[in-house]
């Protein structure tokens, strides 16, 4: 049986802007967080990061007008309880954005091991792609 390592993910830190109210999001901290390796590379990442902040952003579009109309500028703004330091709710967004981009990435990408076993193990009990399983916690954030 022979070993394959997986892909290093990138040393550098790369940061993608978000829209002026909601935080930016650092693809070194969404690998460690969901535990993605540079299999993944940095542009397809990003594109999916990209891809996740838009959806979680028009999700919480009315949240942001609301806060927006009581002055607040940012998310970071917005009164909550503080976790490890940070706003709960920067907390909540990330989450939300790592787990829809997580979910792309398990539907794109199959495991390593493309036999039957391999594809039986990206399925869930009821049929669904594991992905799928991740879209509930965004909703949840």
């Amino acid at each position: 049986m022979r070993f394959v390592a997986p892909e290093q993910a990138p040393e550098q830190a790369e940061v993608i802007k978000n829209t002026p109210f909601w935080p930016d999001v650092d693809l070194s901290d969404f690998r460690s967080v969901m535990r993605t390796d540079g299999t993944v590379t940095s542009p397809r990442l990003g594109q999916l990061i990209r891809s996740a902040m838009s959806e979680v952003n028009a999700e919480l579009y009315e949240f942001r007008k609301r806060q927006q109309s009581l002055g607040f500028q940012t998310l970071a703004d917005v009164p909550a309880e503080a976790l490890d330091g940070k706003s709960e709710r920067i907390h909540h967004y990330h989450n939300a954005v790592y787990c829809w981009a997580r979910a792309q990435v398990n539907e794109r990408y199959q495991d390593y091991d493309a036999t039957a076993s391999g594809v039986k193990a990206m399925m869930s009990g009821d049929g669904m792609p594991v992905g799928s399983r991740m879209r509930p916690t965004v909703r949840w954030s």
